[in-house]
């Protein structure tokens, strides 16, 4: 079972995800509402993969995965942005993220995303 930690500053969009990725037994170890606090979470609960919303107060989620990838290189984070923000998106995939997610998302494409990582 994957460990997954979700990140985004909408708690009706962490639990979106929360519902599609428990349904198929994914493990949800934590949750964040901005980048800083994301990168706390990450190093003490280690998860297998992260979800990471781009634009969040405080610490963005690019900032955010670049933090985390300095701090774990083998890091797996999915970022998932509103459409729009392509300029972000491969700021991110050249930063590390594994893959992105656009919103709204469909649920096949989130499960086959996380599973594929």
């Amino acid at each position: 079972m994957k460990k997954v930690m979700i990140v985004d500053d909408a708690a009706f969009m962490r639990m979106a995800i929360k519902n599609i990725l428990v349904k198929y037994d994914f493990e949800i170890v934590d949750e964040a509402e901005n980048g800083q606090v994301a990168v706390n979470k990450y190093k003490e609960k280690k998860p297998d993969i992260v979800t990471m919303d781009i634009t969040m107060p405080e610490m963005t989620g690019i900032d955010a995965l670049k933090a985390i990838m300095a701090y774990d290189p083998n890091a797996k984070v999915v970022m998932v942005s509103a459409m729009g923000q392509e300029q972000m998106i491969m700021e991110a995939i050249m930063s590390g993220a594994r893959s992105f997610v656009v919103k709204p998302f469909k649920e096949d494409y989130v499960i086959q995303t996380l599973t594929k990582i």
